[in-house]
């Protein structure tokens, strides 16, 4: 007996050494180095607010212009011109009144407003392309975590596979075949089953029959 433990050991240091020169990469500290995705996630709220605090005064102009103008009060505002301009049309006020509607309402008011809701449009809208840039790095970085992980899985089946097959040879040094193996596995797990199954059986305590004074 101590003589087959001897060479059940020295096979199975031969076959470690063999796989070892082999695979020398295998035999490390950890199975699968992980590639993290170097993006951070940031709020994009915060990074809005600090752009527009960063931002200088025409800036700032351009945006509280822009939210000003698309109110109901600016378009109350507008229509009280344009009453104006009416009544001096039909003659109750003075008709240069309605020369001056007419330089308000078509060349001020349109080369003036034009540049300026553009601009505040720009700001305003760069908090979407901030949210959408975002979501984009976020994505990428789900997809890069999703990657690891299946590469993680795909190193892991590869070392099982070495292991199994490492285990197989060693069994058949030693003169085990596969068969034999699982014949043996079937009988103790039957011993097994039917153990479990008369164990409840034994348990039970015998129950005497009645003497015939108890009668």
């Amino acid at each position: 007996m101590s003589m087959q433990g001897e060479t059940i050991s020295n096979s199975v240091k031969t076959e470690i050494v063999a796989q070892k020169q082999a695979h020398p990469h295998r035999h490390t500290s950890a199975l699968f180095d992980r590639e993290h995705h170097p993006y951070q996630p940031r709020n994009v709220n915060l990074v809005h607010k600090a752009e527009q605090k960063a931002a200088g005064v025409n800036t700032r102009i351009a945006v509280g212009l822009t939210k000003s103008v698309g109110t109901m009060w600016t378009a109350y505002t507008f229509a009280a011109l344009a009453v104006v301009g009416l009544m001096a049309i039909i003659g109750l006020l003075s008709p240069i009144v309605a020369l001056l509607v007419v330089w308000i309402s078509q060349t001020f008011l349109q080369l003036t407003l034009l540049p300026i809701i553009m601009v505040g449009q720009n700001v305003l809208g760069r908090k979407s392309e901030l949210q959408a840039d975002e979501q984009f790095n976020t994505t990428m970085t789900s997809y890069n975590d999703i990657e690891q992980v299946m590469q993680h899985l795909s190193a892991q089946d590869a070392e099982l596979l070495r292991h199994t097959r490492m285990l197989i040879h060693l069994l058949e040094k030693n003169g085990i075949s596969l068969q034999q193996l699982e014949a043996e596995v079937s009988s103790s797990s039957h011993l097994a089953d039917g153990f479990a199954l008369s164990q409840p059986a034994t348990d039970e305590p015998a129950t005497s029959a009645p003497d015939e004074s108890e009668k």
